[in-house]
């Protein structure tokens, strides 16, 4: 996977003891460091006529639903009052040090998906946590 790279807390115990503005920057660089691959991935299964139209409309729902949360992370980012600005340079693909065109496009359909759906658990986790510290009133 080409985030393997990023740390991550293994575990949600690990998770909740990350502080909220890092567990935040975190879920953002998660997101945009799927940015780019779901774009290549949306155009690499366009071309295969084969493929029912239904398939291809759910890809691009899935590539607006991540840029919809990370539009709305960064909402939540700034109402909290951190500092937007600091989170978004780390947040790109060249801060976190990802050749992520490369790997992302050398990866089978079934491995991207695997990492996708790997990343996708580990964001809402981190967005559960995130949810329970912000609103504790929820019974978490």
């Amino acid at each position: 996977c080409h985030t393997s790279g990023m740390l991550t807390p293994n575990g949600k115990e690990y998770a909740q003891k990350i502080p909220r503005e890092e567990l935040t920057h975190l879920i953002l660089k998660l997101l945009q460091a799927w940015k780019e691959p779901l774009s290549h991935f949306n155009q690499h299964i366009e071309h295969h006529q084969e493929l029912p139209d239904d398939s291809l409309s759910k890809a691009k729902q899935i590539s607006n639903m991540v840029h919809e949360l990370k539009t709305g992370v960064e909402k939540v980012t700034e109402k909290a009052r951190f500092s937007i600005n600091s989170l978004n340079g780390m947040a790109s693909s060249e801060g976190t040090g990802l050749s992520i065109s490369n790997e992302a496009s050398m990866m089978s359909d079934s491995d991207f998906i695997h990492c996708f759906r790997r990343d996708s658990n580990k964001v809402q986790s981190y967005l559960k946590i995130l949810k329970c510290r912000i609103m504790p009133q929820n019974s978490c």
